[in-house]
């Protein structure tokens, strides 16, 4: 029984962040523009996007905004005619800046609370891959007070500490039989406290296009005396752990975007992200007790992954643009260390949006991105879980701005 349970810890991935779970929905605007957004100074979201860009905003503001996240994955097993739905669960990750100081001045200020890292996986109790996972809700939410100076009248740079609030809770059934006769479940959950920081730098040429350069810190996700819950026969309750620690490099990334301005009203981005992933190389668990589990180490391997943007926003009217965007991303997680909770491939992103900026200083932009998952067939190194899986993502979007 001890090894039965080991083995099952061994092949479980709990913090699976991954292209999947790294959300891109900082600012409506430059979501509907593919992501685009490292080389404008557009809104309040430069915050993120670009800090160097923030004093060169013409106006002060604030903004605030959600994009409902619903992800729609299936998979069939090697072998199977039969294809496996996850359930329908909505992520939510939210959005919100403010820009002060005046804009005649170099020094401006501003703060931004947004959600990077975030997602929800939830399978039937009872799918092919329960004893993997059968449910995942992770989120970490940062928030970036920002200083932007503007040294010259074409240079501006800018940086903000970033704190990060993170939450993980993972389920999954037990290759076990509880003493009501239900198999065994194990539940990991736990919360994160820790920094990091974004920095930029943004130029405007003589030949007006713009161009940012930016770099945003990893932060290493801390769990420290998180739940192990664990439901198995009685005998073996006094002797599984009931905490663990563990740590995830949440990972860096960096940027490089340009502006084009073809016309009065037209304006063109273009992004380059290089996430920096490489550094996920072993996902190791601390837990209280030994008695029975023993500490383990995991393989995870993951490289490097870039992601290409293009976004276009045409200013139709004073107080209308219209906006659309096309993006790919590359997968960080090589062939053997897919899982179900992060069925992650190469993706195709497909945007669109409109925004409405009234003469009394309030504003909506709408935004929606589909992203295009590839179809990949996999078995896992670890759980042997081996089928094909294939996910797209709806995302609608909305926020509220007022300038001053």
């Amino acid at each position: 029984m001890k090894k039965i349970l080991l083995s099952f810890l061994l092949s479980v991935p709990v913090f699976g962040f991954a292209q999947s779970f790294q959300v891109n929905l900082q600012g409506q605007k430059q979501t509907a523009m593919g992501g685009a957004g490292t080389g404008l100074a557009l809104d309040e979201a430069a915050i993120f996007f670009n800090p160097g860009a923030v004093s060169f905003l013409q106006q002060n503001g604030v903004q605030a905004g959600i994009s409902p996240l619903y992800l729609k994955t299936a998979f069939r097993q090697t072998g199977s005619n039969l294809t496996e739905y996850n359930k329908d669960k909505i992520a939510t990750p939210i959005m919100g800046y403010a820009v002060f100081g005046s804009p005649a001045n170099r020094l401006r200020f501003g703060v931004g609370i947004y959600t990077p890292f975030g997602g929800a996986m939830h399978w039937k109790e009872d799918w092919t891959g329960k004893y993997t996972v059968t449910s995942l809700d992770l989120q970490a939410i940062y928030i970036q007070p920002t200083l932007s100076l503007k040294i010259t009248d074409h240079i501006g740079i800018g940086g903000g500490l970033v704190y990060s609030l993170g939450k993980v809770d993972l389920r999954q059934a037990l290759p076990i039989n509880q003493s009501n006769g239900q198999p065994g479940t194990a539940q990991l959950k736990g919360d994160t406290k820790d920094f990091g920081w974004n920095a930029g730098i943004y130029v405007k040429t003589e030949v007006g296009i713009t161009i940012g350069v930016t770099h945003r810190s990893q932060v290493t996700a801390n769990v420290k005396d998180g739940d192990a819950i664990f439901a198995g026969p009685n005998s073996l309750q006094p002797t599984l752990p009931t905490k663990f620690t563990a740590a995830l490099p949440l990972p860096a990334t960096s940027s490089i975007g340009f502006g084009f301005y073809p016309s009065e009203k037209l304006t063109m981005a273009l992004d380059v992200n290089w996430v920096h992933w490489n550094t996920y190389k072993v996902l190791a668990f601390d837990y209280n007790n030994n008695t029975t589990i023993q500490d383990t180490e995991s393989p995870r391997n993951y490289h490097d992954a870039a992601a290409l943007r293009l976004g276009f926003q045409h200013q139709t009217t004073a107080k209308l643009a219209l906006r659309a965007g096309i993006g790919y991303a590359f997968t960080p997680v090589d062939d053997g260390y897919v899982t179900a909770e992060v069925p992650d491939a190469d993706r195709l992103l497909l945007s669109a949006g409109i925004g409405y900026h009234g003469t009394k200083g309030f504003g909506m932009d709408l935004s929606f991105l589909y992203e295009d998952v590839m179809s990949r067939k996999q078995t896992n190194f670890e759980s042997g879980l081996s089928g094909e899986y294939k996910t797209k993502a709806y995302i609608p979007g909305i926020s509220l701005s007022y300038k001053f």
